[in-house]
């Protein structure tokens, strides 16, 4: 099985800007989520931009990069331009990773892509056990519910599933999604051909679109670290003291 890596990678960040630029023990952070893309079992990897300072610092590190218009509203649709700049195939299975992720395991990567191919549905995707009852409240935490062959039954911000009695309620049922997503090339391009779905416009979560036009998504719960995403300089600093030099061996 053959997938690819796209990284979507845009300059531009109202809570941390430059945020995929910043130093992080000599690389920047976009350098970390490509040097563990490359661990995995891609066969290739490559970085869409459409800012020419990532583009020349992603370069001078040997990384191919994809130039693409600064009108995407979204890392898929980036990745739908990718797609048609490089003529890759329909079939093709393409693994979005985002670029603010430094500490994905390479293992997840391939896990997710796996999980496609063998699955055969049309998106897969993963999720981890969420920690503790304040993260099950956690708006930012998007929580995801799934049946037992593995079918997404829905996403949500709002803790799901709802407890109505409280002494039932049980951690083990409660998983946060993670967003990494794979997806054969022609069906990024049918995706961007759906309506956004009322639930989607509310939850502010895509994947919801999916669902409501009756495709199915694959989840389990990641074989590896998935780290933190960084959207913050509080995200910023967790990462550098978790990657920091004595906490490694």
């Amino acid at each position: 099985m053959n997938f690819s890596v796209i990284i979507p990678a845009r300059y531009a960040s109202s809570r941390l800007p430059a945020k995929l630029l910043k130093d992080i023990y000599g690389k920047p952070l976009i350098q970390l989520t490509y040097e563990n893309a490359m661990s995995s079992n891609a066969t290739q990897v490559i970085i869409a931009t459409d800012d020419e300072r990532i583009r020349k610092v992603c370069e001078s590190f040997g990384a191919t990069v994809c130039m693409t218009s600064d009108q995407h509203t979204s890392g898929t649709s980036r990745i739908a331009q990718v797609l048609n700049e490089l003529n890759i195939a329909d079939d093709e299975i393409i693994v979005n990773v985002q670029g603010d992720e430094p500490m994905l395991d390479p293992k997840v990567i391939d896990q997710v892509a796996n999980n496609l191919y063998k699955s055969k549905l049309q998106m897969a995707t993963l999720c981890e056990p969420v920690l503790d009852k304040d993260q099950y409240l956690d708006p930012n935490c998007v929580k995801v519910v799934f049946d037992k062959a593995g079918k997404a039954l829905y996403f949500s911000r709002s803790p799901i599933p709802y407890f109505r009695d409280e002494q039932d309620f049980d951690l083990l049922l409660c998983h946060k999604h993670i967003g990494i997503y794979a997806y054969r090339s022609e069906f990024i391009t049918r995706y961007l051909q759906m309506p956004s779905s009322r639930i989607e416009q509310v939850e502010k979560l895509e994947q919801l679109t999916v669902l409501n036009e009756g495709f199915d998504i694959h989840i389990e719960n990641a074989c590896g670290d998935t780290g933190f995403g960084v959207d913050t300089q509080d995200d910023l600093d967790r990462v550098i003291s978790a990657l920091a030099p004595s906490n490694k061996g």
